[in-house]
């Protein structure tokens, strides 16, 4: 009764492989979609978007870019929150070289750069995989910190070695910034995000997606029925990394407007986001976006619960988050692989055969 594949029939292969083919689904995503944009920008405030909102929704870009790269074609990576360095760093650059230029060129470009230097620290993938590629994309996460630190041209000089994003607006209604409203802040980020898990969706059903699901299944299996290795891993390092540093010019530029990069991009960032795909689930778009919003409200809830309800120490509260997340990743390793994805396929398949689920 709720959820019926039965009569939505198909009358060409178009139709049949088109981003929802379900029109439940379209209809949900609809909604979903309607509410997003329509009206949370009218009753969101100043916390909701600073705790919850922004980080979400920059967050599950990087997780999209992550799982493209390991969930999708198997190439292990722990160098993400390196390449959100990248990204931070090409926005500022550009920020401050060409102040004229709209804040939606500066984003789509910074996201170009990080992709040429995922490709480039993607070429080890065409010899090695598993184990030595993480360690090599680790090492990449070390030298690009290290780079951006130690270079103070990438930060124009400061005596700190900080960056601070400029105001800038977007037609005429400032995104970045101390004094950016609430909900253009989120408007924006919602865009890029929309946009970003619409392409992702489509590359990764389409002709590119069964070449990266190839490599990740059996390489040489896919390699002899005519798969080309190279392109499929540079493809995918590239179009990971565009989203990482999409998400990593966002997460400087719009949300926290400062950046230290030891600080905010170090490996603890590259192993926030693996947690999210491997919670929210390995191969699967709406697992990036569940992983990233149970590792978003999850720090929020422990804080309302243990600190405000239940009075516990605030470094208390913080080791037990720990704890759940690390024992959560152990249980879906074990138990549930493929993450809370997996539970919601199994709850769509319930509410098929309702009222009669087994």
């Amino acid at each position: 009764m709720f959820y019926r594949e039965a009569g939505d029939f198909k009358t060409s292969y178009k139709q049949d492989n088109q981003t929802f083919p379900i029109k439940f689904d379209r209809y949900r995503y609809y909604v979903v979609l309607a509410f997003a944009f329509l009206v949370i920008p009218f009753i969101i405030n100043d916390y909701w978007a600073n705790a919850i909102l922004l980080p979400f929704l920059i967050y599950a870009i990087a997780a999209i870019g992550l799982n493209i790269l390991v969930g999708y074609c198997g190439q292990v990576s722990l160098g993400t929150g390196g390449f959100m360095a990248v990204g931070a760093f090409a926005c500022y650059k550009l920020m401050t070289s060409f102040p004229e230029v709209s804040m939606f060129i500066h984003i789509l470009l910074a996201g170009g750069i990080t992709a040429l230097v995922g490709v480039l620290f993607g070429l080890p993938s065409l010899r090695i995989k598993g184990f030595y590629l993480a360690v090599a994309t680790l090492a990449a996460q070390f030298f690009l910190v290290w780079l951006f630190n130690r270079v103070p041209w990438f930060y124009n000089y400061s005596a700190s070695g900080q960056i601070n994003s400029p105001e800038r607006d977007v037609f005429g209604i400032i995104i970045t910034g101390p004094n950016a409203p609430a909900w253009a802040t989120y408007l924006f980020c919602l865009i890029f995000l929309t946009i970003c898990a619409i392409i992702a969706r489509n590359l990764t059903r389409g002709t590119m997606g069964r070449t990266w699901m190839g490599i990740r299944d059996m390489d040489i299996a896919a390699e002899i029925i005519g798969v080309n290795p190279l392109t499929a891993k540079l493809s995918a390092f590239a179009v990971s990394s565009f989203f990482v540093g999409v998400s990593g010019a966002l997460f400087f530029s719009v949300y926290l407007g400062a950046v230290e990069v030891g600080e905010v991009f170090g490996i603890q960032k590259s192993f926030l986001v693996l947690f999210m795909i491997i919670i929210g689930g390995l191969g699967s778009i709406f697992g990036s976006f569940a992983g990233a919003a149970f590792l978003v409200v999850l720090p929020v809830a422990l804080k309302v619960v243990g600190v405000d309800l239940l009075g516990w120490p605030t470094d208390i509260v913080a080791h037990f988050q720990f704890v759940i997340i690390g024992g959560l990743i152990v249980m879906f390793l074990i138990m549930e692989p493929h993450g809370l994805a997996q539970l919601w396929r199994v709850a769509k398949e319930k509410l098929r055969l309702w009222p009669f689920p087994h």
